[in-house]
């Protein structure tokens, strides 16, 4: 093929033949309602009703973290003691929560959280002990002339 001819064509910018159009647009379904509709078929099989009106979901795993919720959908058979929770859930720390969820806490988590504040005692404790003798050897004594500094080092 002659290539001044296909740098002639690479310049159109079309992707076909004479007649098609220049660019193909790209349409973007949104496969998510249909999903959404789907999960609803199969929470009312299971006989789940919506619970409005919750704010909050906190999952607490045994590791100390914890899978929070903010603004989930919740739906609930209390007969057959079944939750189903479902949108955008994020794992987070327990101390980036702790003010918010004490009363959330059970035995276990808050077994969890006492071993968790022992160890932020235990790393202040020996930031504060090794910092002030680690930080005089590393500071030079003050001079109280800085002119009278330089010219002795010049000299």
């Amino acid at each position: 093929m002659n290539p001044e001819k296909l740098a002639k064509l690479q310049a159109q910018g079309r992707t076909g033949s004479k007649g098609t159009p220049r660019r193909v647009i790209k349409k973007v379904h949104r496969a998510v309602a249909q999903d959404d509709r789907k999960l609803q078929g199969a929470l009312e099989k299971l006989a789940l009703t919506n619970m409005p009106y919750v704010e909050e979901v906190n999952m607490f795993k045994e590791e100390g973290t914890i899978l929070h919720f903010r603004a989930p959908k919740v739906h609930s058979s209390v007969t057959s003691n079944t939750y189903a929770v479902y949108g955008r859930g994020e794992e987070k720390e327990m101390t980036e929560l702790v003010p918010g969820i004490l009363n959330q806490l059970g035995p276990d988590s808050l077994a969890s959280l006492r071993r968790l504040a022992q160890s932020y005692q235990e790393s202040a404790a020996a930031q504060a002990g090794a910092s002030p003798e680690d930080d005089d050897d590393e500071v030079p004594a003050l001079v109280e002339s800085f002119e009278e500094a330089t010219i002795e080092e010049t000299a």
